[in-house]
């Protein structure tokens, strides 16, 4: 099958000096022909060289790429560059990416064929973490991968309350026609998640997810566990104004039965219930997360961290229970920056 479609591929960034390079050459090593697609950078007012990088790596290349600095109007940095890029975009069809991920050889190419096939207007698809020998590498890429089976089950029920920006395309018309972020630009995050809702809301026949292992965008995981609560904050944060009612239902259950897990397991500790209780409760949440994760990591071809699983599983209920706590009444920190509740 011949390409045939045009996209504009929007990249908003600050102080990203360090995970450019990889995205550089990702963008570089693509099969797509290059009159297909245009590149466009959003200089979120970076403090490091991560224009002159981007400059630099492209004056000696044939794509087709731009750098244009963020102007910022609302309370969401990232909504604004993307809401900018989309302005100056030449072709119809945007796909969003982050600018510490690494893209795939024929990740144009996956998107083009599926269009081709299909009638539809907006396509998530799969984002995963690049493998670190660590647990905390692990952990983050087993809650990944448990995401990532929850986006591509909604989407299977015609469903859909998941995506990640950094793997999301949808067209110029359909975002225009929507006022683009409009009513959301007060959160910071859920550039990706409202937009969807608001596309499956009007189109609920017209949104897809891209189950396809060349379409497969891996992204940094964070360092240390204090960036990563912060960036699990960030994420619960948005989930107040969030309006998909199967959405929501589907999170308070999943914190339900975490924090089911640690109060069942104090109630066995003073002998108000007995152990078996606990360990069924216990077997149960363990055999369906297990399931789960194990049919997505079958997918993104990442079984070996698997071998993290049961002292992830120990730890992930204290985890986001803990999120779900502070994020609650806590503002975060992104990018350096300081965001309010």
């Amino acid at each position: 099958m011949s390409s045939k479609t045009n996209f504009s591929i929007v990249i908003p960034f600050r102080n990203e000096a360090e995970n450019l390079p990889d995205l550089l050459e990702s963008i570089k090593s693509l099969n797509y022909p290059n009159h297909l697609f245009e590149v466009i950078f959003i200089n979120d007012d970076s403090e490091d060289d991560s224009v002159e990088i981007i400059q630099k790596f492209f004056n000696k290349s044939q794509t087709n790429f731009s750098i244009t600095s963020n102007e910022r109007k609302t309370n969401s940095p990232k909504k604004d560059a993307i809401t900018i890029a989309i302005e100056k975009a030449k072709y119809n069809w945007i796909i969003t990416t982050d600018a510490d991920c690494q893209l795939p050889k024929f990740w144009l190419d996956s998107f083009d064929e599926y269009i081709q096939k299909h009638d539809v207007i907006s396509i998530a698809a799969p984002v995963t973490y690049k493998e670190k020998n660590a647990f905390l590498n692990r952990f983050q890429i087993l809650d990944m991968l448990s995401l990532q089976g929850a986006t591509i089950g909604g989407f299977g029920i015609k469903k859909p309350f998941l995506c990640n920006g950094a793997n999301f395309a949808y067209k110029k018309s359909t975002f225009k026609a929507l006022n683009g972020f409009e009513e959301n630009t007060n959160i910071a995050s859920g550039d990706d998640i409202f937009l969807l809702e608001k596309i499956a809301k009007k189109h609920p026949k017209q949104v897809a997810y891209l189950k396809c292992n060349q379409a497969i965008v891996k992204t940094e995981s964070q360092s240390n566990w204090r960036s990563l609560i912060s960036q699990r904050i960030r994420w619960a944060a948005k989930t107040s104004a969030y309006n998909n009612w199967f959405g929501k239902l589907t999170g308070l259950v999943v914190l339900i039965m975490n924090a089911l897990i640690i109060i069942s397991l104090l109630l066995s500790c003073i002998g108000a219930i007995n152990y078996s209780t606990c360990f069924y409760i216990f077997i149960i949440k363990f055999s369906i997360d297990f399931l789960l994760i194990y049919k997505s990591a079958t997918f993104f071809n990442q079984k070996n961290v698997l071998i993290s699983y049961i002292f992830g599983f120990l730890v992930y209920p204290f985890f986001s229970v803990y999120v779900a706590c502070i994020s609650s009444f806590s503002g975060y920190k992104w990018k350096g920056r300081h965001f309010k509740k």
